[in-house]
């Protein structure tokens, strides 16, 4: 049986962000021009001072046209005798309002990747607009759940559509959405990302 180890973000972010600026040839400058975030937290993060929110990681991955679990995966590949039997592709990131475990990093050939994603009793998640191209599948896997796909001019959702416990929705990430739980146990949902159209 395949065992899962979830390491936290914080171990690997800063080797990802760093990796990723160097194979680019940017400095913080220009990814902070690129990903809209700031060259002081850029460098709390590559320092492992910081943890980004989800949108802001989203942000940095769309800034780098990287899929988000790019930055979601412990680089597997630099820990030495690990066990065939385990994995050690999961990440944990953890916010007040929604945790994510990935489940299967982005795999190239595919050009998808998969996420668990908790949200808690009485707590939302707003999304930015991905990438053009960026394809999200929801499936509420043990509880009911609302989303939205468009935002009014004042920013705020035009309208929540309920999501049961069984029930998917496929939409273009290319705009803002989000989810949200009101029940009050937490609700758990895999969220599958599809590069294809990009």
């Amino acid at each position: 049986m395949t065992k899962d180890i979830i390491i936290n973000i914080h171990t690997s972010l800063g080797s990802r962000l760093k990796t990723a600026r160097s194979n680019k040839g940017w400095s913080l400058d220009k990814t902070s021009q690129h990903t809209g975030v700031s060259k002081a937290m850029l460098g709390q993060i590559e320092r492992g001072e910081s943890s980004p929110t989800v949108v802001r990681l989203w942000s940095i991955a769309n800034g780098f046209e990287l899929p988000l679990s790019y930055f979601l995966t412990d680089l597997a590949q630099t820990q030495p005798n690990t066990p065939e039997n385990v994995s050690i592709n999961k990440l944990h990131n953890s916010e007040d309002d929604i945790h994510i475990v990935t489940l299967f990093p982005y795999d190239a050939v595919t050009k998808l990747e998969v996420f668990q994603i908790t949200l808690d009793p009485q707590r939302e998640h707003i999304s930015a607009p991905h990438n053009a191209g960026v394809v999200e599948h929801i499936i509420a896997v043990d509880g009911a759940m609302e989303y939205f796909l468009a935002l009014t001019a004042d920013g705020i959702a035009q309208q929540w559509h309920a999501l049961k416990q069984g029930q998917s929705i496929k939409f273009n990430a290319d705009q803002p959405h989000g989810y949200r739980n009101m029940t009050e146990k937490p609700v758990t949902i895999h969220n599958i990302i599809s590069y294809t159209q990009a």
